[in-house]
């Protein structure tokens, strides 16, 4: 017996075409018949195998359906399928491809064919797992690169600023939180559907990038701003547009970078203000970038609840009680509603990020 064979599931109501197969298999694989489609899933409940014969007529569920049913279900629908079927006409055929069919092999099969089909899939299978494998690592290694940089670049950023230090990490972990709780709201589902999370969550570490450009003397400046200073301030959002449009520019020839384009986002619209008194284009309401109306809760909570230039720290509780005032004003009601839902999760936060 061979160490570590694959497995086979033969799914045939007729009981001599399983024997059949199995005795034409069982010296190469692990043999499993079935003669439903309901006892393949049955099966699959406790075993998964390594490819699938699938007879085409059969009398409760044909194999059209078998597959199609198969293939809708996320842990099985990677397993190569290859139908038995004495049909021989295109459109058939046309069909189970379609549906995912990796092969067909006409009845009565011919057991050296049956074999060699079986042993090219398995091996094509293999293959294409083995690449998932590459693909999944390179993927994580520039991740892992990108979050890096974009951690230096947020560093530097804070380090220039003397009071708001841990800002962009506070920041980024209370955005998580308000997408969590959209997601258990089931809020602006259409809008979410596009989102990449492992882009997303990290590009927020720059929506502060254009404070690079802002003078020491306005940045660090003890007390309040004059309205010149302000409105030399308020220039870091279009700044930071500015800086990662330039960003893209640079590595356009790559290709679209997700991560930028939220980035470019974040820091051109956190400043925005739901009744449209915000900067640095004065939208209003949705013509706001969700992502901004987001953002601008997570970043006035925080300023808030932390120590500035101009102020003391303000109690938790205090903070999130003007959150709520400024529904319809500075913040969008339903996202308001969101962190409301959140709050508790938000003030924990505050305290393990203040511990540290």
């Amino acid at each position: 017996m061979q160490p570590n064979r694959k497995t086979v599931f033969i799914v045939d109501d007729n009981e001599t075409n399983l024997q059949v197969a199995k005795q034409a298999l069982n010296k190469d694989y692990k043999v499993v018949t079935l003669i439903s489609g309901a006892m393949m899933f049955n099966q699959l409940t406790r075993s998964s195998p390594d490819l699938i014969l699938l007879d085409v007529e059969m009398p409760e569920e044909d194999g059209y359906t078998v597959l199609r049913r198969l293939r809708s279900e996320p842990q099985y629908n990677h397993i190569p399928v290859i139908f038995l079927t004495a049909r021989s006409d295109e459109a058939s055929e046309l069909e189970g491809f379609k549906l995912g069919a990796v092969d067909f092999i006409s009845k009565p099969f011919s057991i050296p064919t049956l074999l060699r089909r079986i042993e090219t899939h398995l091996f094509n299978a293999a293959s294409h797992h083995d690449l998932d494998i590459m693909v999944r690592e390179k993927t994580s290694q520039v991740l892992a690169l990108q979050s890096g940089l974009l951690s230096v670049v947020s560093n530097l950023i804070e380090s220039r600023d003397f009071t708001t230090g841990g800002h962009v990490e506070r920041t980024q972990g209370y955005l998580s939180l308000l997408i969590d709780g959209m997601i258990a709201g089931n809020v602006f589902p259409e809008e979410r559907k596009s989102w990449n999370m492992e882009w997303l969550l990290p590009s927020a570490q720059l929506h502060d990038v254009g404070k690079i450009r802002i003078s020491d003397l306005i940045l660090n400046k003890r007390g309040k701003l004059t309205p010149q200073e302000f409105e030399i301030m308020k220039t870091h959002a279009a700044m930071g547009e500015e800086i990662i449009s330039h960003m893209e520019v640079k590595l356009a020839k790559n290709g679209k970078q997700e991560f930028l384009e939220y980035a470019k986002t974040f820091a051109g619209a956190h400043h925005e203000k739901w009744d449209g008194s915000g900067y640095p284009r004065g939208l209003m309401g949705e013509k706001i970038p969700l992502l901004g109306r987001i953002l601008a809760i997570a970043d006035v909570y925080d300023a808030l609840t932390h120590v500035r230039s101009y102020k003391e720290a303000m109690p938790r509780e205090q903070a999130a009680e003007i959150i709520f005032a400024s529904s319809g004003s500075h913040f969008d009601p339903q996202l308001v509603e969101v962190f409301r839902t959140m709050e508790s999760e938000f003030a924990k936060l505050t305290v393990a990020e203040d511990a540290h």
